[in-house]
């Protein structure tokens, strides 16, 4: 059996980490930032953590 195939689109969008879960960059972050708010610039900073049933379906995505 041929090894499975890295979706690239997730691959760009999605990492996963040493403990296996999936992390994404957040949206919103790209442009426009001055009229957004400090403390919504503040929590779209860093990376978050999918959910266990949307991670199940990106494992697919990334072996």
């Amino acid at each position: 059996m041929p090894k499975m195939k890295t979706k690239k689109a997730a691959a760009k969008r999605l990492k996963r980490t040493a403990t296996g879960k999936i992390t994404f960059k957040r949206a919103g972050t790209g442009h426009l930032m001055s009229s957004k708010t400090s403390k919504r610039k503040r929590n779209l900073r860093g990376r978050g953590v999918l959910n266990a049933v949307e991670a199940r379906r990106m494992r697919t995505l990334i072996p």
